[in-house]
């Protein structure tokens, strides 16, 4: 396999947009740095210890990983919320004034905690149950093989992501999101160029990255359609199928995250396969940043640089 030869070398930091922000995870510091309504820039960095040998081993790491970058993710995600805010005082309700008088400091856990379930049911039922309940009910008026079904089940899926991502991109406060997307994507190749990280240099790289988190997603749903097909699941019961699916899941995850790694190092005929669908799909995603927004995403990346030079890379 060769090396890309479009930047000077391959980085293993990568990020997430937040809001009004960006955060970026190095090999040993993870930062964040958010737009504050004052204008200035807050930004929080901590270690990240040594890595245990489970999120270094091959196929092990990939659903650790993914578990913890969720976790990690939607804290940032809160902090953000709550940084992007500051500051700005709005009068609670009187139900705003009901829960924080009988839940007191335990508030704002339970709501994360009720998103969180929330946020898993959304999925399970527009990437698992739907899928599955619709392809059932066309096979039964039209006879097909269980390959058949797996495919248009997984092409199912494949156009709900695409369809919510899309209605998502319509509200304005996800737009701006997607815009500090870009903003990330954008820094990140910036320093694999090995150019310097000013807001000018960065604004002539391509917002689109191949360790994107969305290509990720898929590649899972893709990898799904085959996966299940070797262990065929059978088609007799839904429920069941769905409690099949799941416990695969890991299994799916595994192969997803091992080729997302492979294409972020890589850059030849294979590679180029394996993130033209994802890449395709961060132009609904990511967004052309402005200033502002390549500036929040520099000063989370700064910090992320290893001290030790070239450590952080393939």
């Amino acid at each position: 396999m060769s090396k890309n030869k479009d930047c000077k070398f391959k980085t293993q930091i990568g990020g997430q947009a937040l809001i009004e922000g960006v955060m970026m995870r190095g090999p040993e510091v993870e930062a964040m740095a958010v737009r504050l309504p004052t204008g200035g820039i807050d930004v929080e960095q901590w270690d990240l210890g040594p890595a245990k040998w489970y999120r270094k081993t091959p196929f092990i790491r990939g659903p650790i990983n993914f578990v913890v970058s969720l976790a990690d993710g939607y804290k940032c995600l809160s902090k953000s919320a709550d940084k992007s805010i500051q500051g700005i005082e709005e009068e609670p309700s009187k139900f705003e004034k009901w829960l924080t008088d009988k839940l007191g400091d335990k508030l704002m856990a339970i709501v994360m905690v009720i998103a969180s379930v929330l946020g898993i049911a959304l999925a399970l039922g527009l990437f698992i149950l739907i899928p599955a309940t619709v392809t059932k009910m066309i096979s039964k008026f039209v006879e097909l093989p269980d390959i058949a079904k797996n495919i248009i089940e997984g092409l199912i899926k494949m156009a709900v992501f695409v369809v919510y991502i899309a209605l998502t991109a319509l509200l304005k406060d996800i737009r701006r999101t997607y815009e500090y997307h870009g903003a990330e994507h954008k820094t990140i190749a910036c320093y694999e160029a090995g150019e310097e990280l000013t807001v000018e240099n960065v604004k002539k790289h391509r917002r689109f990255h191949p360790r994107c988190g969305t290509s990720f997603m898929f590649l899972v749903l893709f990898i799904s359609i085959i996966v299940t097909s070797v262990f065929r699941i059978q088609w007799g019961n839904l429920w069941l199928r769905v409690l099949c699916k799941l416990l695969i899941l890991p299994v799916i995850v595994s192969i997803a995250y091992e080729l997302i790694k492979l294409a972020g190092r890589y850059d030849n005929i294979l590679t180029k396969i394996i993130s033209a669908p994802g890449l395709w799909i961060q132009r609904l995603t990511t967004r052309e940043p402005d200033e502002s927004e390549i500036e929040c995403a520099i000063a989370a990346f700064i910090p992320c640089i290893p001290k030790e030079k070239g450590s952080d890379r393939w």
